[in-house]
């Protein structure tokens, strides 16, 4: 029987997958897991899922996300080049307020 495995590097990750393993039942596929993917790498825990106990939904059962356009979500959609046009112009201003406020006290008006 396959069995896969997930890892959890520290605690509040996230479990990924990393393997499998083969076993006839689940205390020594999760004895073969500790041994071929705990003890590699920092572990925190894993999980020991039978394979066939894993389902899957892909984009030929169901449609994600519909129709609907929402790429105003997605920041590629936005014009930066203006806003940072206009943010250099304000420094370029605050600069000279500030080139004039130092001649005013200096006295070099």
């Amino acid at each position: 029987m396959i069995w896969e495995v997930f890892r959890q590097k520290k605690a509040g990750d996230y479990h990924t997958h990393c393997g499998n393993v083969h076993a006839p039942d689940r205390e020594m596929a999760l004895l073969f897991a500790e041994i071929q993917h705990g003890r590699r790498m920092p572990t925190n825990s894993l999980w020991v899922v039978p394979q066939r106990e894993i389902g899957e939904v892909d984009t030929e059962d169901v449609a994600f996300g519909g129709t609907t356009d929402k790429s105003y979500r997605w920041a590629m959609t936005y014009q930066f080049e203006a806003a940072a046009e206009e943010v250099a112009e304000s420094e370029d201003e605050q600069a000279e307020a500030e080139r004039q406020r130092r001649a005013v006290v200096d006295g070099d008006d």
